[in-house]
């Protein structure tokens, strides 16, 4: 009765190893390493900032993360002010000092002795501002 059991036993076992050593892989592909998302960011918001937040998740009928990405994928950059602009703004100041400066003297000693340097000074702030304008108009247009 043993060997009679041991032989449909033995085929049996040796169908199951046929069957798991052809079985395919089933199921979903695993994802490739560049479109896995491994890396987290934790953010600390306000009350008003996270409700903000959470009503504009809402209103575009997306997950908040799924928001958030969207924002960081479609946002663009714009440098408020360069390092040369910032030390253009500081001469302005210093222009403006030395007009403050010859509008005193000019007080005080009467206009017409220094209607020229203060002619002179007023066309070179002039120039500067013309300067800085143009100069923040064309770092608008670029987009990092």
């Amino acid at each position: 009765m043993f060997w009679i059991l041991l032989k449909r036993l033995i085929p049996m076992v040796s169908l199951k190893q046929n069957r798991m050593e052809n079985k395919t892989k089933c199921g979903r592909r695993p994802k490739e390493l560049h479109k896995k998302r491994r890396y987290q960011i934790n953010v600390k918001l306000m009350t008003d900032e996270f409700y903000e937040l959470k009503a504009k998740a809402l209103n575009a009928a997306l997950p908040r993360n799924d928001y958030v990405r969207s924002c960081i994928k479609h946002s663009v950059i714009v440098q408020r002010l360069t390092p040369e602009i910032n030390d253009l703004i500081r001469k302005l100041c210093g222009m403006a000092n030395n007009l403050n400066q010859i509008a005193k003297r000019a007080n005080q000693a009467g206009y017409n002795s220094i209607r020229e340097e203060y002619l002179s000074m007023a066309e070179q702030i002039d120039k500067l501002i013309k300067y800085i304008r143009h100069d923040c108009e064309n770092s608008n247009r670029q987009q990092f």
